[in-house]
């Protein structure tokens, strides 16, 4: 049975049919509360609850700790970005862990950013110690994966695509939200990540929702296996899975993409700005951005983030 951690600024907390019921933990961290299975368990014994209504939820992954995101890794995203799927390698880049925030908090635009995107995505968050080399198997790959979140890769496209790096354009503060909860799984649960849909919409538009199964190119084992070759993984690390097809930036026509690539870099992107400058899918100011995961039959249910965008 999987078990639903929320977290708020005090305290930690486990859903229960009837409820909220508080962790008895000293854990400050998500490392050191998925260290205390025990007073995880304790809760789920107890009738002590309160309304999760009631809380005011913050992410169940704390700061700080290793973000590290997959590259176009939904076959219908790398289509839509003037890619062939069959030549994507397994490639990985890192987010700033301090872009870490609620499942309700707002996300803030820097005043200079022009074109906000987002990314529904499926966070890895890491159970325990994963140092270079580890072997990393099918029979044991949940026990190193405690559970999964809902993320949101927030993303400036006017500062990723001129640099060509990715650190900057999706590290400010807010630029990753998470939650509402972590969903703890074991090895049979984990099993079913295939059948996780996600989906994000924007002030009730449906903008993404994909099924995992048949669009994402590397799954979870591929994942761990390739970054545990060269770096080390702990405890509360959070690994994000990719987003499919559906995000406010797409690749420009074949014969647009053509012309650009004759121009200098400093015409080319000149040119490529104005054209986004009229597409309507970037978020804007006051923008409700909703994303879940779940799979249909609820059995795995990650729960509903809604954010709200805030220029300043």
């Amino acid at each position: 049975m999987t078990i639903s951690i929320l977290h708020t600024t005090d305290s930690w907390w486990v859903e229960t049919p009837t409820g909220a019921v508080k962790v008895a933990t000293a854990a400050t961290s998500t490392a050191q509360l998925l260290g205390d299975r025990a007073a995880i368990e304790a809760a789920l014994e107890s009738s002590d609850t309160v309304p999760v209504d009631s809380l005011k939820l913050i992410s169940p992954v704390t700061r700080p700790c290793r973000v590290v995101a997959q590259m176009t890794n939904f076959e219908s995203h790398v289509k839509d970005a003037g890619m062939d799927p069959t030549s994507i390698p397994l490639t990985f880049f890192r987010k700033a862990s301090a872009s870490i925030c609620g499942p309700f908090d707002d996300i803030v635009k820097p005043a200079h950013v022009q074109l906000l995107d987002y990314e529904v995505e499926i966070g890895l968050v890491i159970g325990h110690p994963i140092p270079v080399g580890t072997s990393i198997s099918d029979t044991n790959l949940a026990d190193f994966i405690a559970g999964l979140v809902v993320t949101n890769d927030v993303s400036a496209r006017d500062i990723q695509l001129p640099q060509t790096q990715f650190y900057e354009a999706k590290s400010y503060p807010t630029f990753t939200p998470v939650g509402p909860k972590l969903l703890l799984l074991n090895a049979n649960e984990l099993k079913r990540f295939g059948d996780l849909r996600l989906r994000l919409q924007v002030n009730g538009e449906e903008r993404q929702n994909a099924l995992v199964e048949g669009d994402m190119l590397y799954r979870p084992l591929q994942a761990l296996q390739s970054l545990t070759a060269f770096q080390e993984l702990a405890p509360g690390d959070l690994i994000l899975t990719g987003t499919p097809i559906g995000t406010a930036l797409s690749a420009p026509p074949k014969p647009v993409e053509i012309i650009g690539n004759l121009l200098p870099p400093a015409v080319k992107w000149k040119a490529f700005f104005k054209r986004q400058a009229g597409n309507t899918k970037y978020l804007q100011h006051g923008d409700v951005v909703e994303a879940s995961v779940a799979t249909a039959d609820g059995a795995l249910d990650l729960g509903v983030q809604r954010n709200v965008v805030r220029y300043t």
